[in-house]
């Protein structure tokens, strides 16, 4: 079996946050989520997106989800 490139999906979390000028804490507090679980999310370190983690963060970072996840197509 041949193994296909289908490119991956890059978490902009970290970014956002920067951006935005939002402590883990901060955004912590906001999502009613734990610093750990935000801090795997910045690190681009789950294997599994989970939907509901993600409405929290556009909510409390009041943003659309292209602002948190990008697409990046496979090398050629």
């Amino acid at each position: 079996m041949v193994d296909v490139d289908y490119g991956h999906i890059r978490i902009k979390l970290a970014d956002l946050m920067k951006e935005q000028k939002v402590s883990i804490s901060k955004l912590a507090f906001r999502s009613e989520m734990q610093r750990t679980q935000l801090k795997s999310y910045m690190r681009q370190d789950i294997a599994r997106v989970d939907l509901a983690v993600l409405s929290r963060l556009c909510y409390a970072l009041q943003c659309d989800i292209t602002e948190i996840l990008e697409y990046i197509p496979p090398s050629e």
